[in-house]
């Protein structure tokens, strides 16, 4: 049996056999076949091998490429800091339904896409960016700057205070990233250019002035004909979706008005408790008015070079301390720090830890008018110069007792604002089902709703955050009480919905003269058409005065019109200049619908701006315009480019 075994796998078949098996060995290991993988990634990018560009991704060829995951995670953070920055930019208007649209979140997930492409791009062109480019841009942030100049306290104090907390080191590697990431598609942003042949016809065509005649047509009569059973229902069959009854809630509520609670009288005791603990909000520290000169030092610096740079300072000094002498003209002249050096040195009025600690210590120990230095800071050397001096002010308590007490009010209706609100919230969670016990077991009233749609209704249902929670599938099927949803200061509802009627049709019975009312319009709409078409048609034959006056109506005439005048109207300006030129002796005739009734015109005269008469600062600011537009254009073009180059997967279940 063994040796039949044998003769059956030593033949060539067995050998083909045995190396069709290998191959997949080969490219996936054994270990393929033992393990199983799970993909997590929003988004996938593989690109080809730099050597191959026009590979393609077929199997074998595909182990050549390199795959650039964006891991669902990542995604999710970046929404999530979208959903952030949104509230805080929308308040209330904040719609998280339109947020959760799968149209937001791709677009989301596209600008991701868009960054990793990026810096594909800058990795594969070799961009590398220098430490000083990246301390360049991080001193140029102005939540890093006091009074305009960078702040070294206050930048690592901002990164420390991040969540979590940041390093420099971290930080400086972030800003490369971008600046590395953004170079190229910003170069060519910026790289746009208008030239003047361009501008001049801009503004020739901006500052385009026209001659225009226009007759209004009067609304077509009402229509009185008779509507037919088989148009009523060919109208009805053909138009059933505006025929449908909305969506419909009815709500029970629970209100607490904060500015309905008695707020509860402070003491004398508690008042004086109350301006001790506040001491500094009543308080003003000292300030002074600063000014200095920077003898810069890098970290790097040798030592011949600190002690040229030391040495400078201490001449500066002495020439400032001479009598009369022009502080400002000499920091002008001689200061490193750019953020101050045009302004004379000055830095204006600093509190106390304004400024790196000798600096700070150094300008609180100087008189009004007094000359120091040189005071070494990480920075550099600098000299100081204290112009003015601001005293420490304190506001006596019976100056501010008034604002106290009412402080005090307020904020025990506040406490006693959250203490019923929590109460309230407490009870409705026991019986979620119904606040009728809730509302009873704190003497507030149990309010209802009429009807409405989530085009809002009365009341409550007219507040953008109740249609949002009214209208939310939660409180749609589950019939329970919601969150509190606050509706302003001090002003909190729980609701629930008790009735809800889904969207749906009405039976043309209900509507049958809501349809017939419908083709009477639509019929009057055609004929006021009709007449328009006819007028233009004979205004094309034989001119608009001619064709006007054989109808019996009156020509208006609207001369030196330029873009976004409102003559007769907004719609019909815009009309007069979408029309092109008139040619060889042929005047344009058209017509616009302008509330209702057509206006039939025709554009007799077209003159261009005299460019002549456009100031330098407007030529210039079109300039910039135009250009920083046709930047965002070419860097969009940029980017659609880079996408053709790879292949991208979008895990749409992961969104």
């Amino acid at each position: 049996m063994l040796q039949k075994l044998r003769e059956k796998t030593s033949g060539w078949i067995a050998t083909v056999i045995l190396g069709l098996l290998i191959v997949p060995f080969a490219f996936f290991g054994v270990e393929s076949y033992m393990s199983q993988q799970v993909d997590t990634y929003a988004a996938r990018i593989a690109q080809p091998p730099s050597w191959w560009k026009s590979a393609p991704q077929v199997w074998p060829v595909t182990y050549l490429w390199s795959i650039h995951d964006i891991d669902a995670q990542v995604y999710r953070e970046r929404l999530e800091t979208m959903r952030f920055n949104m509230r805080e930019q929308q308040g209330d208007n904040f719609d998280a339904k339109a947020f959760e649209s799968v149209e937001n979140k791709r677009r989301i997930l596209d600008r991701l896409i868009d960054e990793q492409l990026m810096k594909l791009a800058a990795d594969r062109d070799g961009i590398v960016i220098s430490d000083a480019e990246v301390r360049d841009a991080i001193q140029k942030m102005p939540e890093f700057q006091v009074d305009g100049a960078f702040n070294a306290d206050r930048y690592q104090l901002l990164l420390a205070s991040q969540n979590p907390p940041l390093s420099p080191t971290g930080f400086e590697a972030r800003i490369r990233d971008s600046l590395k990431n953004e170079l190229i598609p910003a170069g060519i942003a910026r790289s746009a250019f208008v030239t003047d042949l361009e501008v001049d016809r801009l503004m020739r065509l901006l500052g385009e002035h026209r001659d225009v005649s226009f007759v209004t047509l009067p609304p077509a009569a009402p229509d009185a004909a008779e509507v037919t059973a088989a148009q009523i229902d060919a109208w009805y069959a053909a138009h059933k979706s505006d025929y449908r009854r909305p969506e419909t809630v009815r709500l029970e509520y629970v209100e607490v008005d904060g500015s309905a609670l008695t707020a509860t009288a402070a003491d004398e005791a508690e008042l004086r408790k109350r301006y001790q603990d506040q001491i500094a909000k009543y308080s003003s520290a000292e300030k002074r008015e600063v000014s200095h000169i920077l003898i810069a030092v890098a970290a790097n610096a040798s030592a011949a070079d600190k002690k040229a740079a030391e040495a400078k300072a201490k001449k500066l000094a002495a020439d400032a301390q001479v009598p009369g002498a022009d502080f400002a003209a000499l920091a002008r002249a001689s200061s490193d720090d750019t953020g101050s050096k045009a302004n004379g040195g000055d830095l204006g009025w600093l509190a106390k830890g304004g400024m790196p600690g000798a600096f700070d210590d150094t300008a609180f120990a100087m008189k009004a008018g007094e000359v120091r230095g040189p005071v070494k800071t990480d920075f550099g050397w600098h000299v100081i110069k204290v112009n003015d001096v601001r005293a420490a002010v304190q506001r006596p308590f019976e100056e501010v007792r008034a604002e106290l007490e009412k402080e005090a009010q307020e904020g025990s209706r506040e406490r006693a604002f959250n203490e019923l609100t929590g109460k309230l919230v407490d009870a409705a969670y026991k019986t979620p089902t119904s606040l009728e016990p809730a509302a009873k077991a704190l003497g507030l009233p149990l309010q209802t709703t009429p009807a409405f749609s989530r085009a809002g209704g009365p009341g409550i249902a007219g507040d953008a955050k109740v249609l949002r929670v009214a209208f939310s599938d939660t409180m749609l099927q589950d019939g329970t009480a919601s969150d509190p949803i606050e509706l302003g200061p001090e002003r909190t509802v729980l609701i629930r919905v008790i009735d809800h009627a889904p969207e749906q049709a009405l039976p043309l019975a209900q509507v049958r003269d809501a349809v017939v009312a419908a083709i009477r319009a639509d019929r009057q709409r055609k004929a006021a058409d009709a007449a328009a078409d006819a007028l233009v048609k004979a205004a094309k034959a034989k001119g608009l005065a001619e064709a006007a006056k054989d109808a019996g109506l009156a020509v208006g005439e609207a001369n030196d019109v330029t873009r976004g005048m409102p003559v007769p109207s907004p719609e019909a300006a815009r009309a007069f200049f979408d029309e092109p030129r008139p040619q060889a002796g042929q005047v344009p005739v058209n017509k616009v619908l302008v509330g209702g009734q057509y206006v039939v015109f025709a554009v007799r005269g077209v003159r261009d701006a005299d460019i002549g008469q456009v100031t330098p600062q407007e030529r210039a600011t079109l300039r910039q315009q135009v250009s920083a537009a046709t930047g965002m254009q070419a860097q969009d073009a940029f980017v659609r480019a880079a996408r053709a180059k790879y292949s991208i997967k979008v895990a749409e279940d992961r969104l």
